[in-house]
């Protein structure tokens, strides 16, 4: 599981934010993992779109380096 090896969950975001995520914690001196966010679990409201568009969204962990 990846907290166990120190990663902590940011946030779920779309390619149009993703890159600008990652360079921004990286300059805080994070390493950053990003991972599919079709694992996931949405929220009730969120679950059809989601099944359909999963793969556009990617989950952002960090950990210090």
């Amino acid at each position: 599981m990846l907290e166990e090896q120190g990663w902590r969950r940011q946030f779920t975001t779309d390619q149009t934010r993703l890159e600008e995520m990652v360079d921004f914690y990286q300059s805080l001196g994070y390493e950053v993992l990003v991972e599919s966010a079709c694992d996931e679990l949405p929220l009730p409201e969120c679950a059809s779109c989601y099944e359909k568009f999963c793969d556009k969204y990617k989950t952002i962990f960090v950990r210090r380096s």
